[in-house]
């Protein structure tokens, strides 16, 4: 389906239940499991203030309380604060969907609020983990 020739995007419900079956059912931030009281949220590594689309690959399955504490601190300096907080984040998760997100916006072109930011954090990714 088209919306003024571009595809249209999948509602929220249906980007959060593909998120979970590429991810699994633990938050990125925290590492805990989803439950009915631990709810998953999708939360977009490169805010949407930042410039960040709503696309699959800008998201991942957060938990409501690690999606609203982290607002718009950008993904590399949330991830420390959450290993500083005890929590066990998925660093390699984290690199994986910036690094699949930077492959869309090259494929699909546009994002220019969004490509400096994203390879601001990349580089930072990949500085902390060959520092690891």
């Amino acid at each position: 389906m088209t919306t003024n020739g571009r595809a249209q995007q999948p509602n929220r419900a249906t980007r959060l239940r593909w998120l979970l079956d590429r991810d699994g059912h633990t938050c990125i931030w925290c590492g805990r499991e989803f439950s009915s009281v631990r709810i998953p949220t999708t939360d977009h590594l490169v805010p949407r203030v930042k410039g960040g689309p709503s696309w699959l690959e800008n998201e991942v399955a957060a938990c409501r309380r690690c999606n609203r504490t982290r607002g718009h601190i950008s993904p590399v300096d949330w991830l420390a604060d959450c290993e500083r907080r005890g929590w066990r984040p998925d660093a390699d998760r984290v690199l994986r969907a910036l690094t699949a997100f930077a492959d869309a916006v090259l494929e699909r072109g546009g994002q220019r609020r969004a490509r400096p930011y994203l390879q601001a954090q990349l580089r930072r990714m990949r500085r902390r983990t060959s520092a690891a």
